[in-house]
């Protein structure tokens, strides 16, 4: 790979995918030069906030893991020293890792304008190269072209055929099509609406309109607002917004649909 400037390709791992809230657990940096050198920089970070198990799982860290490790601020500095002017490479990193490094730095008081530079995203460059269309699922799971695309006809009995396929791939030895179940869309469970009005994060739901978006949580707007709420009910909001927000005027919150343990602070997390 021949390069024109320093380019640092870099990914986090995060307590979640929440930009505006979420913490680096882990960030990796490696810096390559126009002279073929490469300089790799990985820290694992105490988030100060509990990692959910669902991440766990994911990633492997725990928070003992991170419990003895620096949190962001300690090193906020030395990442931002490591990544230079240089430009800037990874995988969806447009869309959550360089906004949520920039929001990491900024609460340090560092400011990090990565829109400046040239962004190398793989994903970008994926998505627009690689088709994701009937004729590329026929050709990946049939491993044949697919002949006649939009005819109706034949485009259902390609759809069949990948059907059939995908079944004899996933389904470990069962040939009963409930196997591909367990790849159905599911809710976005991040959200407590369909319409995304309130965010669950760290067990708790925060308003994601309005004034107090994205800053307050549903219990802190109900002590210091309560006519905020109260303007709520006559206004346009669906019945699920509205009762939520009944309840939360008396006193009454719900809990995530999945589970969460308490720490010894009183943090929620995921188990």
């Amino acid at each position: 790979m021949k390069l024109s400037r320093k380019l640092v390709v870099l990914d986090l791992e995060t307590t979640g995918v929440w930009i505006d809230q979420d913490k680096i657990i882990e960030i990796a940096l490696i810096k390559c030069t126009p002279q073929g050198q490469e300089d790799t920089f990985i820290k694992r970070v105490n988030p100060t906030i509990p990692i959910p198990h669902e991440v766990t799982d994911l990633t492997g860290i725990t928070n003992e893991d991170v419990r003895d490790k620096p949190v962001f601020s300690d090193i906020a500095e030395e990442v931002l020293v490591f990544l230079e002017d240089a430009d800037l490479g990874g995988f969806n990193i447009e869309k959550f890792d360089l906004p949520l490094l920039e929001r990491e730095l900024d609460e340090c008081g560092f400011k990090f304008n990565w829109k400046t530079r040239n962004i190398f995203d793989a994903q970008k460059v994926f998505h627009l190269n690689e088709k994701r269309d009937l004729t590329a699922a026929y050709q990946f799971y049939c491993d044949k072209p697919l002949v006649n695309a939009h005819s109706a006809l034949h485009d259902t009995e390609a759809t069949l055929e990948i059907l059939k396929n995908q079944i004899a791939r996933y389904g470990e030895g069962e040939e009963n099509l409930d196997v591909l179940k367990q790849f159905q869309y599911r809710k976005d469970n991040h959200f407590y609406d369909d319409e995304r009005k309130f965010r669950w994060w760290n067990g708790k739901l925060y308003m994601m309109f309005g004034k107090y978006a994205r800053k307050y949580t549903l219990q802190d707007i109900a002590k210091m607002d309560r006519r905020y709420l109260e303007w709520i009910l006559s206004a346009d909001f669906s019945e699920d917004i509205k009762n939520l927000v009944k309840d939360a005027l008396v006193g009454k919150f719900p809990v995530p649909q999945r589970a969460y343990s308490t720490d010894e602070n009183g943090q929620a997390s995921l188990f």
